[in-house]
């Protein structure tokens, strides 16, 4: 779901009394960065003066170094394989400069508001490291782009995500300089005029600073931060519909036992098939038609808890590069060393977004193939054709959920063909500088666009199974449906009406859909109002 169908806030300033998210001196989790990006959190810059004084001295030492007379990539050399051409101290100063120019050939969509303020927090969090020698007032500029929402035009397309993501964020370093376009007050406005609006001028880059903002993976690692908290809310969520789904089919809560999980003692299994059972609590399934159900019910937690299981690793390697000083080279202020490198490589974050849309994708599949057993007569132990919630005289003619049905198996084809690996498709780039990249940032895409069709093949599972519900109660009125199964029907049945007769379910579709993007349908005490 677009992040354009939200509102954005047309604040010029953040609240003062707000303290937000610290930045600096500190682990930053995926939660701090979702919270900015999609909570519209603050950020303040730490106050421990021993943190900034190491940041000013970074920079410091950078231009002694400079000063002395030491060849310093980037600083006083060409970019990538130019790096062998010496630039004359009379140009140092524009270099940096340069480097956001050349950069700037981005294609494709620009990143929504939540995708750009993600990217700012990773670049922020990363230069705060204090190994990139830059100066304190880049970071402070840097949390004004946050906290006033002066987001950068950032086209998704042009990084291959190992000598940092350059193209993409040169919108960020171009932004600072004032330079480019930026969307304020929900209004795209040239950037020098924005910074004047909130009362500072555009910066001029110091020494490194231009590769310092460019030459890292932020791109890729604000993505997948996103990327992980809609998996989470997609995990839970199908753990849900496969209590409401056995509910509807008159399946069996045995299949969930905790023996059976303890015998195969995959913590996220187990889980997930905990959720479940809590789900299906006092469900009596002992007039089951049948002794086992079909794989995608009584399989559910094994499909499902793959990707529970997978967020623990997903989760220490997004956060480690999170919290990683990931451009060249680096500087040790303390040491008195000056680092070449390659951190800017993004491979750890290409390979958790290529697992994590493969683990997503498979829950789409298996939300579409209990669908395909809810609309199908000859498995739904009775329910109506397609789930039609027609009168007899009206049965003829109405066909219930078989065309959502249709559209659920064509978005879960298109999220399983996603699927292909990112990471494999290295290419050799400039010169063969960079030979062997990462293309961590295209996987981060790739898995947000399988997220954004498995959230549609989710909302199209959840109408149909509250309806599935609802007609069984209808075919058996002593039907005992467990107490949280029955509160989220009559949640989702305020968002979208019983289907008694046909009619369009696209508006009813989208609306849960962001629902389920923002994560309103996974935390029963969430008191957030629903999308319009």
């Amino acid at each position: 779901m677009a992040e354009h169908d939200l509102n954005v806030p047309a604040q010029v300033n953040a609240p003062a009394q707000r303290l937000g998210v610290v930045i600096g001196n500190r682990h930053l989790t995926i939660e701090d960065v979702v919270a900015i990006a999609r909570d519209q959190q603050p950020v303040s810059l730490c106050a421990d003066a021993a943190w900034r004084d190491r940041i000013e001295r970074g920079a410091q030492f950078l231009c002694q170094r400079l000063a002395e007379g030491a060849t310093i990539y980037g600083v006083n050399t060409g970019y990538g394989d130019a790096c062998q051409v010496s630039v004359p101290m009379a140009l140092v100063e524009a270099l940096p400069l340069q480097l956001t120019r050349y950069h700037g050939c981005g294609m494709g969509r620009h990143l929504e508001p939540a995708e750009t303020l993600a990217v700012v927090a990773a670049r922020l969090n990363s230069l705060a490291h204090g190994y990139s020698g830059v100066r304190y007032v880049l970071l402070q500029r840097l949390a004004d782009l946050i906290n006033h929402r002066i987001l950068p035009r950032i086209p998704a397309e042009g990084s291959v995500g190992a000598s940092g993501d350059l193209t993409p964020l040169s919108y960020v370093a171009a932004t600072l300089v004032g330079e480019r376009d930026v969307l304020f007050n929900n209004h795209v406005q040239p950037a020098a005029g924005v910074w004047h609006q909130i009362g500072h001028s555009p910066i001029t880059l110091a020494p490194k600073e231009g590769l310092a903002l460019m030459n890292g993976t932020a791109v890729m690692t604000g993505l997948a931060c996103l990327a992980y908290a809609r998996a989470e809310q997609l995990i839970r969520l199908s753990s849900r519909l496969t209590a409401l789904a056995t509910v509807a089919l008159d399946g069996r809560a045995a299949h969930f036992h905790p023996t059976i999980f303890a015998a195969k003692p995959h913590a996220g299994q187990a889980e997930v098939a905990g959720w479940i059972r809590a789900d299906l609590a006092d469900w009596d399934d002992a007039s089951a038609h049948r002794v086992q159900d079909r794989y995608s019910i009584r399989c559910a937690p094994h499909v499902i808890g793959v990707a529970r299981d997978a967020q623990s690793w997903i989760r220490r390697d997004i956060e480690n590069e999170l919290n990683s000083a990931n451009d060249n080279p680096l500087v040790d202020p303390d040491a008195q060393e000056i680092l070449h490198g390659g951190n800017f490589y993004g491979g750890h974050i290409a390979f958790a977004m290529d697992a994590l849309k493969t683990a997503v994708a498979n829950l789409a599949d298996l939300m579409d193939r209990q669908f395909a057993l809810l609309v199908d007569d000859k498995f739904n132990n009775g329910l109506p054709r397609n789930l039609s919630g027609a009168t007899a005289e009206r049965a003829p003619i109405n066909h219930g959920f078989k065309a959502v049905q249709i559209s659920s198996s064509a978005w879960t084809a298109e999220a399983l063909k996603h699927t292909m690996p990112a990471s494999v498709f290295s290419r050799s780039t400039e010169a063969h500088n960079q030979d062997k990249v990462s293309m961590g940032t295209i996987a981060a895409r790739d898995c947000l666009r399988v997220l954004e069709l498995t959230e549609q093949v989710a909302a199209a599972h959840t109408l149909a199974t509250v309806q599935a519900v609802r007609l069984r109660c209808q075919l058996d009125p002593y039907t005992q449906v467990p107490a949280p199964v029955q509160a989220f029907v009559e949640r989702i049945s305020a968002m979208s009406a019983f289907v008694s007769e046909d009619r369009p379910l696209e508006a009813d579709l989208r609306t849960l859909t962001l629902a389920i993007e923002r994560g309103l349908l996974t935390n029963a005490d969430n008191q957030q109002e629903m999308p319009a």
